[in-house]
């Protein structure tokens, strides 16, 4: 045991503490970390430590100031001040704070029950015990780690959030093959740290080009992003997302110059795969992606690319930096979120790629997607937006029919809006063809087959959504919503539960319990359930529900009276889903007249909505889902 300060190194464990908490550090950092210390008050060069720590890989020295700068993240030290390590120009790096040395034996002190220390007493000292004094005490250590364990899972459990929770509450048992990889987000090592829209964007370029290559479970962005910034052990990623592999990297961005390192690492021992450098300009930027994908896969499994080792094609690259760039800034943005502010920068950036390289598919298709959220969330007219998300999808086909997010791009608009089921159907299809590790495929595909009415298929389509994108809270809360429907309200719930476990404040979440609770003759739990939620037209519209349901009719009224007010132009639909739960057929009917008129993106949800079961033996009915294009 090594001690530094309030940092204890447990060589033999390979564990890092800090005042008696464990510190993440992934292995091999822990490795570098181990080697400098033992080294502690002299300069160690790069080569020595290279040399000593990957004795028969060729490994860039960009790999070893990758994995320094996530100790010093680690130690909260800071290279132009450093308590810890001191990074000596052209020559190495030294370890100066002052260390010490402690028995291996001997852990930090954690609390223990009195029933645990009354069993390690028992097992040195009872009569039919017969160890030695050496052996006793292996035990009693070996005790004493137990209690620490238990100890640290409740710190875990009761002070990390998101992805932390949901692997407290159940790991992802998607099986681990070896043709499973996570990519984390690239750290961005420019000088200035202003450029992680594009390491995020490299990563994101990366995510989709190897979810190209049929047979390679690829984890989808959101729960990859869901470690970005944090150096969290390997093998617990593998662990949390159901993964063998791991590829993680680094990018410096100036001026024209881009450096990227890249590795390809085992989860389940940190074991180094393959590593790679690359010192490029810009304008290579594409060809560098296409070879960071294919060494990746043919590191992982010849036979992923058909044995043949054929190279593979990021789409449409474009000729412009200027073009790409933009192109990025606009993907950085859209991935904040849906707010106003951060829609806005996405759809101007996106202008910006196609001003300067109008061939740039890519381009298209992003633009298309921001224009398909703007008008879903009513921030652009519905008829206007969703048209030119329309136009702008089918330019990206027409420029790159091999643009899997464009195909995506225009399903989106042919569901929310054209309500061309059998069009929708068949640009998924071609989407899932050509990226068939693409998560939001199976998200959106899971959707279509709901609102259709296949909900056994939506149920089977959400959960593969699931199993490549695990910390994605959409993805749950839509399984839990079709799951719902199909009143399965026990798995419903589980999936809703672990939503909620990954973002607390998550929309549509607590409304959908709410909706379960009354579904189950649990009017009081449902209406304490949907005071939680954070969407104001969707509280109004269980509220109305609920107070309806415990008799509370003036409630109810008010309530309803309020959605009207205040969202009238958005929520015509589950105004007429008050009404027909309340079993007012003609009122439901003149509400859902309305929502057809305004194109009201919750109106294709009628087929299998419970909430209007009442409409469905009237003529009006069947006339309306006729009109939608939808099977009677």
């Amino acid at each position: 045991m090594k001690l530094f300060k309030t940092f204890r190194l447990d060589t033999a464990n390979h564990l890092l503490w800090r005042n008696g908490n464990r510190v993440a550090i992934a292995p091999k950092g822990f490795d570098v970390l181990a080697y400098l210390i033992e080294h502690a008050g002299r300069v160690v060069t790069q080569d020595e430590i290279l040399d000593a720590l990957w004795p028969e890989t060729h490994v860039n020295p960009e790999v070893l100031r990758k994995y320094i700068l996530e100790i010093r993240k680690a130690l909260g030290d800071r290279p132009d001040n450093p308590e810890f390590i001191q990074t000596v120009p052209k020559r190495g790096y030294r370890f100066v704070a002052p260390v010490t040395d402690e028995s291996a034996a001997e852990l930090p002190d954690v609390p223990t029950s009195a029933a645990t220390e009354e069993r390690g007493t028992e097992e040195h000292d009872g009569p039919t015990t017969a160890l030695s004094e050496q052996e006793g005490s292996f035990v009693k250590r070996r005790l004493r780690k137990l209690a620490m364990i238990s100890v640290l899972m409740v710190i875990v459990a009761a002070g990390l959030g998101g992805y932390f929770l949901l692997r407290q509450n159940g790991r992802n048992t998607s099986s681990s093959t070896n043709t499973s990889i996570a990519v984390l987000p690239f750290a961005d090592m420019s000088p200035t740290q202003d450029q992680e829209y594009f390491s995020d964007g490299l990563t994101e370029q990366l995510i989709n080009d190897l979810a190209k290559i049929p047979n390679l479970k690829v984890i989808g962005r959101s729960s990859a992003f869901q470690f970005k910034g944090k150096s969290e052990d390997v093998r617990d990623v593998g662990r949390t997302l159901g993964v063998a592999n791991v590829l993680e990297g680094s990018v410096r961005h100036e001026g024209n110059q881009i450096r990227i390192t890249a590795e390809l690492i085992k989860a389940d021992d940190g074991f180094q795969l393959w590593s790679q450098n690359y010192d490029r300009e810009i304008k290579d930027i594409f060809a560098v992606q296409d070879e960071i994908a294919l060494a990746a896969t043919q590191a992982l499994q010849p036979t992923l690319l058909g044995g043949s080792g054929q190279r593979f094609a990021s789409a449409s690259p474009s000729t412009n930096p200027e073009a790409y760039q933009a192109y990025l800034e606009a993907k950085y943005f859209i991935g904040r979120g849906a707010s106003k502010e951060d829609l806005g920068k996405a759809l101007a950036y996106t202008d910006t790629a196609i001003k300067l390289d109008e061939r740039y598919a890519p381009a298209w298709a992003l633009r298309a997607s921001v224009q398909n959220v703007m008008a879903t969330v009513s921030l652009t007219d519905v008829t206007d937006g969703f048209r030119r998300a329309r136009d702008d999808a089918e330019r990206a086909i027409a420029l790159d029919p091999t643009l899997g997010s464009a195909y995506l791009a225009l399903a989106r608009t042919q569901i929310f809006y054209d309500w061309d089921w059998d069009a929708a159907n068949t640009c998924l299809s071609k989407a899932a063809a050509l990226e068939p590790g693409n998560a939001e495929i199976f998200q959106i595909h899971s959707r279509l087959s709901a609102l259709l009415g296949n909900l056994d298929e939506a149920v089977n389509l959400g959960e593969q959504s699931v199993a490549l994108d695990p910390l994605d809270t959409i993805s749950r809360l839509q399984l839990g919503y079709v799951l719902y429907v199909e009143s399965r309200y026990d798995a419903a719930q589980v999936e809703l539960q672990k939503a909620l476990d990954l973002n607390p404040q998550a929309g549509f979440v607590h409304v959908t319990l709410g909706k379960i609770l009354i579904a189950e003759a649990k009017p009081q739990q449902a209406l304490a359930e949907i005071e939680k939620e954070p969407n104001d037209w969707e509280r109004l519209t269980a509220r109305a529900l609920v107070y309806h349901t415990l008799g509370r009719e003036q409630d109810s009224n008010a309530a309803l009276a309020s959605l009207m007010v205040k969202h009238a132009t958005d929520s015509a639909y589950q105004i007429a889903e008050v009404y027909a739960f309340r079993e007012e057929s003609d009122k439901a009917f003149e509400w859902l007249e309305r929502a057809y008129e305004q194109r009201d993106a919750g109106l294709p949800e009628i087929k299998t909505d419970p909430l209007v079961k009442s409409l469905r033996h009237d003529p009006r009915y069947t006339a309306l889902l006729k009109r939608m294009r939808l099977r009677t």
